[in-house]
């Protein structure tokens, strides 16, 4: 399922949202999907390290924070100022940043997140939790037509 909002000249300008399943390709798809929204939106400053921050996120959803009957779902969110990318899933709890072992293969996903938004957090929610990264635009959402709410 997508939805995708598109609206006013002051604050919100865009969102979409987007639920996957518990699949291997779900994580490459929500790359996709972001990949498509920021080209759609003509948001050009910092495409990697967004897409890079999104498969961190489903990546922690995916192992962390989905049951085996449930996905996650990716809201991506612009203002004139900042994107915010989300992903919630229906874990109890909060993720921790940890320090990664040299040779370790996992436990860097919070740290490169960290690293690469301006911001992230967690809201905790009554059956899961929302974890969610913020970059600061300095261009602007170029399709404004009017479309389902986030």
């Amino acid at each position: 399922m997508m939805t995708e909002l598109h609206v006013h000249s002051e604050g919100l300008l865009a969102c979409a949202e987007r639920s996957f399943t518990r699949d291997l390709t779900a994580v490459a798809d929500a790359r996709t999907f972001v990949s498509a929204l920021l080209t759609r939106w003509g948001i050009t400053k910092g495409f990697d390290d967004i897409r890079l921050c999104v498969s961190e996120l489903a990546t922690n959803a995916l192992v962390h924070g989905v049951s085996s009957t449930h996905g996650f779902t990716l809201r991506v969110v612009a203002s004139l100022q900042w994107l915010r990318v989300e992903v919630e899933d229906n874990a109890p709890g909060r993720p921790v940043r940890r320090a990664s072992r040299c040779e370790g293969t996992s436990g860097r996903g919070l740290l490169l997140v960290s690293a690469m938004a301006d911001a992230w957090g967690v809201d905790e929610q009554a059956d899961g939790k929302v974890v969610w990264a913020e970059f600061k635009l300095h261009t602007s959402v170029t399709e404004h037509a009017v479309g389902a709410a986030c």
